[in-house]
């Protein structure tokens, strides 16, 4: 692969020089819920909805793979999931007959915390786009990178494990990582080794990757349609890669030609974004808790000229300036400015950003975080900011908690978002 610059039309002529990452969180929700409880780490634990007392309704969202070997899977209905693994607390509170099961047999679950699990999920996203110049979110645990400009085939593996070592480091959660030429086989790399794992497969390496594979392990393929190709006969993605496409095309249209070139390891797809971003934000993490203001401020104002900096490469204005403060052992607590028209301004965003900090400068503080947000990518001139700061400077209107912009910019001149506690980071990302 050149060092240099790619030429206009390389791109397309050199499909194998692609160096495509997946990165899939495991078992993210229960992940989470260790995170901010540690107790429940190597424990069976099972993260749904009806899980409350008496409620006999509802789903499994996510199940630790302790919990999974007690048939506890993903999207199971909530009374099954009961029978399989008791519940912990009612074992312990004496409400199963110790007779019947030890405790070793019985699990923790928790309720369903989408707020708090974009926040986890902001912080690994930071690190995603940090490591990649091309990012596509799929999902809120699942993104795909094109690190074809940051690193090279030979030391691809070394630049995967540090994504992977990084977001356990910094975040506290695993995930798996397939690295590929194509984004479906770096999907199915991904899921190779879980937990934790890393898979690379290499240019001319993918046909003998994917030949021994089960059909259901291919990328698209589910329950259904792994039992009819069984029925045509076509037990392993190598199977299908040899097989005649024409009885696929037959028996399922487009997709069935879709499925012969995946199995052959053939996927000319881009990694790309799903349309612009909405925000910026850059975040770091102390050693250990903070108490001093200074080392405190410091890091805001180094945030604040990344994340602007960011924003005026990126070509952005924005609208609204945050800060994020985690506390021990793992509250996150957010607030936000909005203005009333979009800026590109380093020093507000700097401002702004100490301000809405000072109520955290005595806490004892883990992490910091700066974000700018309500983007705007229309080519403009930059409108005069004297008025604007003025505005910056004041009070804001007192708005309501959880207030959410208001269309009228003039309505508004500024406002203070707060939401503490484990508040829902869906915006800081």
């Amino acid at each position: 692969m050149s060092d240099g610059p790619r030429l206009p039309g390389v791109d397309e002529a050199d499909e194998e020089d692609r160096i495509v990452c997946h990165v899939d969180a495991d078992c993210f929700y229960a992940s989470c819920e260790r995170l901010r409880e540690p107790e429940l780490r190597d424990e069976p634990l099972v993260v749904g909805m009806g899980y409350e007392a008496g409620a006999t309704n509802g789903a499994v969202a996510t199940a630790s793979y302790e919990a999974r070997e007690f048939g506890v899977e993903s999207a199971q209905a909530i009374s099954t999931a009961l029978e399989r693994l008791p519940r912990r607390a009612a074992f312990e509170n004496g409400e199963i007959d110790e007779s019947d099961l030890d405790r070793g047999e019985t699990g923790y679950y928790r309720p369903v915390d989408m707020d708090y699990y974009e926040s986890v999920a902001a912080d690994v996203r930071e690190i995603l786009h940090d490591c990649a110049d091309v990012v596509r979110e799929v999902s809120i645990d699942e993104a795909y990178l094109d690190v074809t400009d940051r690193t090279a085939w030979g030391v691809a593996d070394g630049f995967a494990r540090h994504i992977r070592d990084r977001i356990r480091r910094e975040v506290g959660v695993t995930v798996s990582v397939g690295v590929a030429p194509t984004m479906s086989t770096a999907k199915i790399a991904s899921d190779f080794d879980k937990p934790d794992g890393l898979t690379v497969v290499e240019p001319g390496e993918i046909r003998e990757f994917l030949a021994p594979l089960e059909v259901e392990l291919l990328h698209g393929v589910g329950p259904v349609t792994a039992r009819e190709l069984r029925e045509m006969g076509l037990e392993t993605a190598g199977d299908v890669a040899e097989t005649d496409p024409e009885p696929l095309v037959e028996r399922f249209g487009e997709r069935g030609r879709e499925l012969f070139d995946r199995a052959r390891g053939e996927d000319d797809r881009r990694v790309e974004p799903k349309g612009d971003p909405k925000s910026f934000s850059r975040e770091s993490a102390f050693a250990d808790p903070v108490e001093d203001p200074t080392p405190k401020y410091e890091l805001i104002e180094t945030l604040a000229a990344a994340v602007a900096d960011r924003a005026r490469r990126e070509g952005a204005l924005y609208r609204t300036i945050g800060v994020k403060a985690v506390t021990p052992p793992y509250d996150v607590n957010t607030r936000e400015r909005s203005l009333p028209g979009p800026v590109d301004d380093p020093d507000l965003v700097d401002r702004i950003a100490r301000d809405l900090f000072t109520e955290f400068e005595t806490d004892p503080v883990r992490k910091l975080g700066v974000r700018v947000a309500n983007l705007e990518f229309a080519a403009a001139d930059q409108a005069s900011l004297d008025g604007w700061e003025r505005d910056a400077s004041g009070t804001g209107t007192g708005a309501d908690e959880g207030e959410t912009e208001e269309s009228d910019p003039g309505a508004n001149p500024v406002r203070d978002d707060r939401t503490a506690g484990q508040s829902s980071l869906a915006d800081f990302s």
